[in-house]
């Protein structure tokens, strides 16, 4: 049976969320999710300050 993603230390950083969760594997993982409409972007890192650099650039399409 596989563990729920649950997040947790979810920070919020413009329109971008950023938390951290295990993947399938158990290993520690943190993601970068853009919450504007139609946009789309998301990707996950090793480490933290990955995923905030990634939230701290993010330059969403959508107008």
């Amino acid at each position: 049976m596989s563990r729920p993603r649950g997040f947790r230390n979810v920070t919020r950083i413009g329109p971008v969320q950023v938390g951290t969760a295990y993947d399938g594997r158990g290993r520690e993982k943190h993601t970068a999710a853009c919450t504007a409409p139609r946009c789309g972007f998301s990707a996950d890192y090793d480490s933290r300050a990955a995923a905030e650099l990634a939230a701290r650039t993010h330059r969403c399409p959508v107008h």
